[in-house]
This record gives C-alpha cells, sequence and structure tokens, in this order.
C-alpha cells in the first residue's frame, strides 16, 4: 500500500510538473501573439480573406460569362452594381471596413472588375498572404483611376517615341504601391543582328569615327554580330505628397557593360550598367523643376518642354545613335522653370570630361627621372627646349582602372530656353566648358597650372511639316571643344606649344524627318555632320603639331598594311530605317525595326613625300535588323 501511494505521489508530482512547464511554455510563446492580434490584425486578416475570396468569385463570374457567350450581359449589370449586393455586404460593407484607421496602407478593387480587365481574359493583382504588412506593399488593383490609360503605350505618333528611344514607363498604369508610392517598370527584350562592310569588333554600338582606311586589313572585312546587349529595364517610383508636389525616381539599365572577363565564345556574360538613375522635384504652381542624378544631357534636343524622358531622340536602333546628334548621359544637377507649360528656361551643372588629341606628340616625358608620365610638346618656332605636359590620369577607386580621366577644373554648364507653340518645339543654349593641364616649361622643374575655356551654342527644333503624319527634327551646336558632345568623339583639345590643352573648333548637327503611314508604322531618315577644324602651331624644327595639320605622310593610307596617322576631318551620314509595331495584347506588344546607315569619313589633307597632296577618305555601311518584345505594354 505504502509503495502505491508513493508510486502514485511521484506520477502526480512528474505531471503537475508537465502541467507547469506546459502552462509556462503555451504562456511564454502564446503571449506574444495575443499581444498583436489586436483589433487593427483581425481586422486586415478579415479583408484579406475577403480579397482573396472576391478574387475566387471575380474568376468564376468570368469563365461562367465566357462559357455563355455572356460579355455584353455582364458589363450591363455591371453598370447597375449588381455585384455591389455580394460578398460580406457588398459595396456598403467594403466601404465601412476599408474606412477605418488601422491600416491606411490597404485598399480595396471593386467587386465588379473594369470591362477593360475582364475583356482582356485577366485578373487585377492581389495582395498575396494574410495579416498586416509592415512595408505597406500593395498590389494595385484594376481600379477605375487606371482604366482610363491605354492598354498599349506604343504612341508611334510622335517624333520620338517613348517605346523605342526611352522605355514608355511614363504611360504605363502602377503595378505596385508602397505606403504612398507607386511603382511602374518598363522596357523591353531585345535580339539585333548587325552587319557591317568593315570589321569594328564592336557590339551594337558603332563607334563611327573608327571606320578603317583602306590600310587596315579590317577596311572591307565584313562583320556579323547578333546581340542581346541592349535589352532595357526600368523602374519609376511616384510620390504626390501634395496636389502641387510630386517627386520621381527613374532607374534605367540594360546590359551594354563588358567586365574584362566577357566573352562570345561560350556564354556572352555582358554586364548590367547604368543607363540613367535619378531622381525628381516638382513643384507645379511654381513652376519649379529639379533633377538630380544620371540623366540625358541638358545638351540634348527635347521634344516638348525641358523634362527627363521627352527627349527628341532619333527612333533609330543603334545604340551609339546616329553622327550628328548631340547628347551624353551623365551625372549632373539641372534646375528648371516653366511658364505655363509653354516657356521654359533650365540651368544643369553635368559631369565634365575631355577628350585630348595628342597623335603629333609621339613621345613621352618625365622629368628628372619621375615616374609620373607626361606628353612631350616641341618647341614652337622661335622657341627652345621641349615642354612637358600632363592633362590625364588613369581610373581609380570606383573608376576604370583601364582608362583615362582627364583633369577637369569645374562641371560642364548648360543654360538652355525652350518654347512650345502650335508650330512645335523650338530651344537655344549655351555651353560652357573648362580644360586644365600642367606643364613643365623648359630649364624648370615644377609644373604651372594652366585652364582654357571652351564651349560653345546650339538650337533645336521639332516641327510638323503640315500635317502630324510628317515631322521634322533637327539639332546644330557649334563651338570650341564641345568634340565630346557628338556620336563619332572627335577631340575636345590637343596642346600648344606650352603644353596647354587648347580647345578645336567643331560643328555637329543632323536633320530628320520622321513619318508615320500608319499606326502601327514609323518610318525616319536622317542626315548628320560631324567636322573639326585646325588647331596646330609651326614647331621650331619646321614641322606641324597639334589637330589638322598639313604636312603629315599618308601615302600609306591607301596601301595595306601601310603607315597612316590621319586626323578626322569630317564625318558625314545617311540613315533611313523604321519600325512597325506587329502585336499587341494583354500578354504585351512586339516590333520589330530595320535600319541602314552609310557613313562616310574624310581626313585633313597630307602629302605622298614627294609634295603631292593626299586627302584620305573611307566609308562604311551598317544594318540592323531588330525584334522587340515589349512584356509591359
Amino acid at each position: 500500500m505504502n509503495t502505491a501511494a508513493s508510486e502514485n505521489s511521484v506520477s502526480k508530482t512528474k505531471l503537475d510538473t508537465k502541467l507547469l512547464v506546459g502552462t509556462l511554455l503555451f504562456c511564454l510563446f502564446n503571449k506574444p501573439a495575443l499581444a498583436l492580434a489586436d483589433d487593427a490584425q483581425e481586422l486586415a486578416a478579415i479583408k484579406a480573406q475577403m480579397r482573396q475570396l472576391a478574387a475566387q468569385v471575380e474568376a468564376i463570374e468570368q469563365r461562367q460569362a465566357k462559357r455563355q457567350g455572356l460579355k455584353k450581359t455582364q458589363t450591363a449589370l455591371a453598370g447597375k452594381g449588381r455585384h455591389n449586393t455580394g460578398l460580406a455586404g457588398g459595396k456598403t460593407a467594403t466601404a465601412a471596413l476599408g474606412s477605418g484607421p488601422a491600416d491606411p496602407a490597404i485598399r480595396f478593387s471593386p467587386d465588379t472588375p473594369p470591362a477593360s480587365v475582364a475583356q482582356a481574359g485577366g485578373l487585377p493583382l492581389r495582395s498575396h498572404g494574410s495579416g498586416t504588412n509592415p512595408f505597406g506593399f500593395e498590389w494595385l488593383p484594376a481600379s477605375q483611376e487606371v482604366v482610363g490609360h491605354p492598354r498599349s503605350a506604343m504612341d508611334l505618333a510622335s517624333s520620338s517615341p517613348s517605346s523605342i528611344t526611352q522605355t514608355s514607363v511614363d504611360h504605363l498604369p502602377p503595378v505596385f504601391t508602397i505606403g504612398g508610392i507607386s511603382v511602374k517598370l518598363g522596357g523591353f527584350v531585345e535580339l539585333s543582328n548587325i552587319a557591317r562592310d568593315s570589321n569594328m569588333t564592336a557590339g551594337p554600338a558603332t563607334a563611327w569615327g573608327s571606320f578603317p582606311y583602306a590600310n587596315n586589313p579590317n577596311h572591307g572585312l565584313s562583320e556579323e554580330r547578333i546581340s542581346a546587349q541592349l535589352s532595357r529595364m526600368s523602374v519609376l517610383m511616384e510620390a504626390n505628397p501634395r496636389k502641387d508636389i510630386r517627386l520621381q525616381a527613374y532607374i534605367e539599365t540594360d546590359f551594354g557593360g563588358a567586365a574584362g572577363t566577357s566573352n562570345s565564345v561560350q556564354i556572352s556574360g555582358y554586364t548590367p550598367r547604368m543607363r540613367q538613375g535619378y531622381f525628381t522635384f516638382t513643384q507645379k504652381d511654381w513652376g519649379f523643376h529639379l533633377l538630380m542624378g544620371q540623366a540625358w544631357s541638358l545638351v540634348t534636343n527635347y521634344s516638348k518642354g525641358l523634362l527627363p524622358r521627352q527627349e527628341q531622340l532619333p527612333a533609330v536602333t543603334d545604340n551609339n545613335q546616329i553622327p550628328g546628334i548631340a547628347f551624353t548621359r551623365v551625372p549632373q544637377i539641372r534646375i528648371g522653370k516653366d511658364w505655363h507649360e509653354k516657356y521654359w528656361l533650365g540651368l544643369s551643372l553635368e559631369d565634365p570630361q575631355g577628350t585630348v588629341d595628342a597623335s603629333t606628340f609621339s613621345k613621352s616625358c618625365s622629368p628628372n627621372g619621375s615616374s609620373f608620365s607626361g606628353s612631350s610638346v616641341p618647341a614652337g618656332y622661335g622657341q627652345s627646349g621641349t615642354s612637358c605636359a600632363y592633362y590625364q590620369n588613369s581610373g581609380g577607386v570606383l573608376l576604370n582602372s583601364g582608362t583615362h580621366y582627364t583633369d577637369n577644373p569645374a562641371p560642364d554648364i548648360v543654360l538652355k530656353a525652350a518654347a512650345d507653340t502650335s508650330f512645335g518645339h523650338y530651344e537655344v543654349f549655351g555651353l560652357g566648358r573648362w580644360f586644365r593641364s600642367l606643364s613643365v616649361m623648359p630649364g624648370e622643374s615644377t609644373t604651372r597650372k594652366h585652364t582654357h575655356f571652351g564651349g560653345g551654342v546650339g538650337a533645336g527644333l521639332t516641327t510638323p511639316l503640315g500635317t502630324k503624319k510628317l515631322q521634322l527634327a533637327g539639332n546644330i551646336l557649334a563651338g570650341e571643344g564641345v568634340g565630346r558632345y557628338g556620336p563619332s568623339l572627335l577631340p575636345d583639345t590637343t596642346l600648344n606649344s606650352r603644353g596647354q590643352l587648347t580647345p578645336v573648333p567643331e560643328i555637329i548637327g543632323s536633320l530628320g524627318l520622321i513619318g508615320h503611314p500608319s499606326k502601327s508604322v514609323l518610318l525616319y531618315t536622317y542626315g548628320g555632320v560631324e567636322t573639326a577644324g585646325r588647331k596646330s602651331y609651326m614647331g621650331n624644327d619646321g614641322h606641324q603639331y597639334g589637330y589638322g595639320v598639313s604636312d603629315l605622310n599618308l601615302s600609306g593610307c591607301s596601301i595595306e598594311f601601310g603607315s597612316c596617322n590621319a586626323q578626322t576631318h569630317t564625318l558625314a551620314s545617311l540613315t533611313a530605317g523604321g519600325w512597325w509595331h506587329f502585336m499587341e495584347g494583354h500578354y504585351g506588344s512586339m516590333m520589330a525595326g530595320l535600319q541602314y546607315t552609310y557613313i562616310r569619313k574624310f581626313a585633313f589633307k597630307g602629302n605622298d613625300g614627294f609634295g603631292n597632296s593626299v586627302s584620305p577618305t573611307t566609308f562604311g555601311n551598317t544594318v540592323y535588323v531588330t525584334f522587340r518584345y515589349f512584356p509591359f505594354q
């Protein structure tokens, strides 16, 4: 008996201990859950369940309507509010639940899907899962405010269709929101077949100024490339803190980068790069605009106003545009002002970088045995001794160590005025630049700092020619040291006899006709030119130095494997092409493009070594066949 009682007492003690431990564990782990399960969470969970049930109801009703062929009936009943008396008290219950302050980030879609969604056979995007979302993330419903957007953003009626030149993300409905920020996605997947009659060993961006002369075996050696590198993605994030204020952030990227390991043998693993990345602030009542980040330069021609993503870019397939178009795409700070969105004024401070031609200064120098390398500059007529000039360095931290960066004392400054009239868009601008170098004069052992000013003036227009189906677009930039702004990259500067960077005179310009024979077809033709003047000096040794010299022996330019150091004087081009928007639906859109470009390159005159004048020239032909799939349009 005592043994049995003792065993029962021990068992009871063990049981009580287990109950106590279990109760403590239950309270320990359940208490926070109970603390979090307040009214707001319960309400959010109910809302999530209602959204799931509403989506199921809509899907069933759409399947029934399709089977019975009652789409018209469904639309008519939707107008009478048939579905508003359904789930959970319909519209009244939804409004009551949606009006609570517990979770303002959650919104409800109408019980009846918009006609555009129903006809497309798709459902509006909904939130997934249940419970509250601490980040305020929400799939946007296909609400009435989105119905006004066209199903496709393919507006080929423009002289510079943003679906081709940019990503047309502005014309697309938001995909989701995060708190008070709406997010739009844009972009396309591209495949291009590129054929050139001279081997450039280049991807889908042609170095127009590098077409070889006849001395190079690559001249006349055809090149075939197939590339998807220009496939592009973009994200536009927007917020409206007040009625008159808009904030935007835009990021655009493609695969035009080439790392040291990139090749086309087994895997064409080319790297993503940032095309654009900036944010903007707009105060509508003041007409004030601010942009900070990497974007198209204010030098670029615009089709309307001076706002980003409204640039007048030619609808070409080559990533390097065409000769004669003035542009860069660089980090900048830009402020702007508009008057009734008709007259515009903009000021931009842009990241500087120069191109220097030192081809006639073949020797390098390192004064006093220094490891710091520069260009040896022969003395000018009447001078004695040789100078050393320093103007660039290899890239450092977060810059490309395999290239050189010029020494820049100040940003490039662009001031532009524009007007939008019933006769088209017109603009004029001024450009200011500064070029800096260090030099060691003959007989000296320390450097002197030199800064020279360059820049120019330009203008642009975009106007219809009597009909909306034919438009004229043109641009021009003339000045000294503006070669960086042309796709052919003529040199900005060269060196004078004192080792100073001196700007080269240049003109960049293009004129294009854009036609729209139908809503789905765009045709274009462009003529462009880039030309540089002379900037040279006579050396004490009787030879010319600088850019555009006329005493070079160029006899080898027309002989295979001959020596040819010709300097480019002019590049002229003719481009013709078009796009066909041949497929569209709720699954996206597809386009096909065809483009041909002929380019002619002329060098400054030289001689053949016997006193006879020689004028080297070469040409190139490029053909693009391009296909693009736009999943968001």
